[in-house]
């Protein structure tokens, strides 16, 4: 460790710092170093088949909105509800398919998004993606919690000396000060408890997460083949009763429900087989998902009009309708597990993306401490938990839900440019760069232009500008495709390999672009200021403390990857 730090020191001390700092953040990474670490039992255990594996992805993905998002987004779709899951499923799959082949063809260390945007872009690109997908995970962990304490409250209040008795600010939440503080003591207990889980090893912490997620999926299939038998077809027309445009906004509002696969890939380190099970687990997870959606789209909208749907638990109350109250306690159990699933995964995740911060130097090291006996990043997990706890006990930060989902899509699109990067060899072509570009730098720039079409096509489309607009940035985007498809050579990875590369990855850039565009403003203002205070802390610590990546050191001697610099 003294020789790394002493590395690092030599190599930042008397250069200037505009020149230091842009060294520094287009350094690549080698990726061999990790790999010698879990070589020599510092790393994580792997415990985890693919059988586990879809399980993690279909717990990450399945919480309480299967029950709740369904009917919210029918009110305004109606039947076509299900369209909207199949669409934002087919852009889920396109994203889905750049992570498996990533997966596949990596080093089996954790990192996901970050180590891949690390290895085919540069630091500062990496550093800058982790921060935006920590405070999604962040966030998203406190706002979960304290819906579960919510609903083991309600739990609680069905015994009948309990109704009514129990303080508001135990599980509920109580508001001070105008609502700046909100105490909830329950929703850090449970915090608490699950990342104790997950302190003692990825075993345990499986075998939870398999009983949920398996009682959650009975459930929702017991709930489906319920439902089916009071299915009246007539609710089902019209189908889309306020037009197409109203199933692509729901496509935009239920895609999130879908995010959750890059669990599995920051599992890697703990897959049995991760070369093959990592891909299968990633689309295995996916695909069950997309199926389940749809089967309780197509039962909830056929028991009851749409119009009658709830907006707090339509699921519920359409089977109360129909008379089935027992099923609507099968589907508040379903709830309680899927939330506890989701915030399980939530916090797993985060450990493991902490870790290999740590390990690369861009965080302080005592993130990349492994335990010698449970074989889990202990010191990372607690501090994941203690955050969430603290979060999750003083703020109401389910205000803060619209500011999401801006690191998930920031994450799926740069992933599938990874995909797109790493498959280039430059040194297989003959073309001519243009100016004093290189054919690398061409093709990052080609990608670029195509992501900023895609944010503009999103922007006219959801403020209703002149179609114009739209159309010129359509075909700027074709235009650009064509030049990444034509002027850059492409390889074929060794494992699994994402069919219709460039295209593929280009469709799956411009649409998560797309769905950027229909975010809240206060979410675009979010990742303009924490990407800014990235970068603060990148130049004030993470460039002088990252493990040093030098140009004769930055290929990427894994699987035959192209090692050409840009």
């Amino acid at each position: 460790m003294e020789e790394a730090n002493d590395h690092r020191s030599s190599s930042t001390a008397g250069r200037p710092f505009l020149s230091g700092f842009c060294a520094a953040a287009l350094r690549r990474k080698p990726l061999g170093a990790h790999g010698s670490a879990a070589a020599t039992g510092e790393g994580l255990v792997r415990q985890l088949g693919a059988v586990e594996l879809v399980l993690l992805g279909i717990g990450a993905s399945i919480g309480a909105g299967i029950f709740v998002v369904t009917g919210t987004v029918a009110r305004d779709a109606g039947p076509g509800v299900t369209i909207s899951f199949v669409v934002a499923g087919a852009a889920c799959v396109l994203n889905a398919l750049c992570y498996a082949e990533l997966a596949s063809r990596f080093p089996a260390v954790v990192g996901g998004a970050y180590l891949y945007t690390y290895a085919a872009l540069n630091e500062i690109t990496a550093f800058l993606v982790f921060t935006q997908l920590m405070v999604d995970y962040h966030i998203s962990a406190a706002s979960i919690a304290r819906s579960l304490a919510s609903y083991f409250i309600q739990f609680l209040e069905l015994i009948p000396f309990l109704k009514g008795q129990i303080p508001s600010w135990i599980g509920h939440g109580e508001e001070f000060f105008g609502g700046v503080i909100s105490i909830n003591i329950l929703a850090p207990i449970l915090l608490i408890i699950l990342t104790a889980i997950l302190c003692c090893g990825v075993k345990e912490s499986s075998a939870v997460n398999t009983f949920m997620t398996t009682l959650k999926i009975i459930i929702v299939i017991v709930v489906v083949f319920a439902g089916v038998f009071e299915v009246d077809v007539s609710n089902w027309s019209p189908f889309m009763p306020n037009g197409f445009k109203s199933v692509v906004t729901g496509a935009t509002v239920v895609f999130f429900a879908y995010v959750g696969f890059d669990a599995v890939a920051n599992s890697a380190e703990e897959a049995k087989r991760p070369q093959r099970d990592l891909p299968i687990g990633i689309l295995g997870s996916l695909l069950a998902c997309v199926l389940l959606y749809v089967a309780v789209c197509l039962v909830i909208t056929g028991m009851v009009p749409y119009t009658l749907l709830g907006e707090d638990a339509p699921l519920a109350e359409a089977f109360a309708a129909k008379g089935l109250k027992f099923v609507t306690v099968l589907i508040s159990i379903g709830a309680v597990a899927g939330l506890t699933t989701t915030l399980l995964i939530g916090l797993y995740v985060q450990s493991r993306l902490y870790l290999g911060l740590g390990r690369d130097g861009l965080l302080p090291s005592v993130f990349a401490k492994v335990h010698p006996t449970r074989h889990t990043p202990l010191q990372s997990q607690i501090w994941v938990g203690c955050l969430a706890a603290v979060l999750a006990g003083l703020f109401n930060v389910s205000m803060l839900s619209h500011i999401l989902s801006v690191g998930t899509l920031t994450g799926y699109s740069v992933v599938s440019a990874c995909v797109i990067t790493l498959r280039w060899n430059d040194k297989g072509t003959s073309r001519r760069s243009l100016g004093s570009m290189s054919i690398w730098q061409e093709g990052v720039l080609c990608l670029v232009i195509v992501a900023l079409c895609g944010f503009i096509v999103g922007l006219c489309y959801r403020f209703n500008y002149a179609i114009a607009f739209m159309v010129v940035a359509f075909v700027i985007a074709v235009a650009a495709s064509f030049a990444l498809q034509f002027r850059q050579v492409y390889v074929d990875p060794p494992g699994f390999s994402c069919p219709g590369v460039p295209l593929l990855p280009i469709i799956s850039v411009f649409f998560n672009m797309v769905l950027f565009a229909q975010l809240h403003e206060e979410a675009w203002y979010r990742f303009v200021i924490l990407g800014l205070i990235a970068l603060g802390f990148y130049a004030g610590y993470g460039q002088y403390n990252a493990l040093p990546s030098s140009s004769e050191h930055s290929t990427i001697g894994y699987h035959g990857i192209p090692s050409e610099a840009p």
